[in-house]
C-alpha cells in the first residue's frame, strides 16, 4: 500500500510541477515612458496547449519595471479545473547600445484535477533574457526556473475507496522544478508586438525530461497610456 501510495504521489506532483510557466515576452526597446499599460495574449505548446492572458503596469521608475499578473489554462472540456497564476515583477536591469538583460521573479499559484485527486500548489518562477532590442525587432536568448514549493492533495473517493487511511493536506518541503532555456524574438509595431518564443525543460535534477521537453508560444501585446 505505502509503495503504491509513494507511486501515485510521485507521478502526480511530476505531472504537476513540470506544467513550466514562462515570463510575458516584450520587446522592452519598443516600449516607451508614456505606455503605462500593456495586454497580452498568447497560445502555444507548454506541456499541454496553452493559451493565457495578463496585465502589466509600467512603473514610474529610474529602472524600467513592470508589475504584471497572468492567467492561463490548457485546452480541455472542463474548464478551470487546471489552471495557472501568477504575480511579479520584471525589469531591465542592464541596457548599453540596444543589448539589454531583463530580469523577472514571480510567484506561482496552479491547480491540477483528476479522478483521483486535486492538487493545489504554490511556487516561484526566476527568469532573465538578454538579447537586442530596436523599436521595431529584437532578438533574445532565455533561462528560467520553476519551482514548486508546497502542494496540497484532496483525495477523491475514488481514491479512498482503495486507500481509505489516506489523508489530505499540506505536503512540503518542495516538490519538484524546472529549467528552462530558449530563444524568443519578435517585430512591433507603434502600440504592438508579435512575438515568438521557443524552447526546451529539463528537470533539476538534470537528468529527467517532462513527457513534452519543450515549449513553443505566440503571443500580442498591445501597449497603452
Amino acid at each position: 500500500m505505502k509503495k503504491n501510495k509513494s507511486v501515485f504521489l510521485i507521478a502526480v506532483v511530476f505531472l504537476f510541477s513540470i506544467t513550466a510557466v514562462h515570463a510575458q515576452t516584450l520587446n522592452w526597446g519598443s516600449l516607451q515612458k508614456e505606455q503605462k499599460h500593456v495586454v497580452n495574449m498568447y497560445a502555444g505548446f507548454d506541456y499541454a496547449v496553452v493559451c493565457g492572458i495578463g496585465y502589466s503596469y509600467h512603473l514610474k521608475s529610474k529602472l524600467p519595471m513592470l508589475l504584471n499578473v497572468d492567467f492561463s489554462e490548457p485546452a480541455g472540456e472542463n474548464g478551470f479545473d487546471d489552471l495557472k497564476t501568477k504575480i511579479g515583477a520584471k525589469a531591465e536591469v542592464f541596457n548599453y547600445k540596444n543589448i539589454k538583460l531583463i530580469a523577472s521573479a514571480h510567484g506561482i499559484y496552479r491547480r491540477y484535477q483528476n479522478p483521483l485527486v486535486r492538487l493545489q500548489n504554490f511556487g516561484s518562477e526566476f527568469a532573465v533574457a538578454t538579447g537586442y532590442y530596436k523599436p521595431r525587432w529584437f532578438a533574445a536568448a532565455e533561462v528560467g526556473f520553476d519551482k514548486a514549493i508546497v502542494s496540497h492533495f484532496k483525495h477523491s473517493s475514488i481514491y479512498k475507496t482503495d486507500y481509505p487511511a489516506e489523508k489530505d493536506g499540506w505536503y512540503e518541503p518542495a516538490t519538484g522544478g524546472n529549467f528552462s532555456y530558449g530563444v524568443q524574438g519578435g517585430f512591433s509595431f507603434k502600440r504592438s508586438d508579435i512575438t515568438l518564443k521557443a524552447g526546451k525543460v529539463l528537470a533539476e535534477d538534470f537528468k529527467s525530461k517532462p513527457t513534452l521537453p519543450f515549449y513553443l508560444q505566440l503571443g500580442y501585446n498591445v501597449r497603452f497610456r
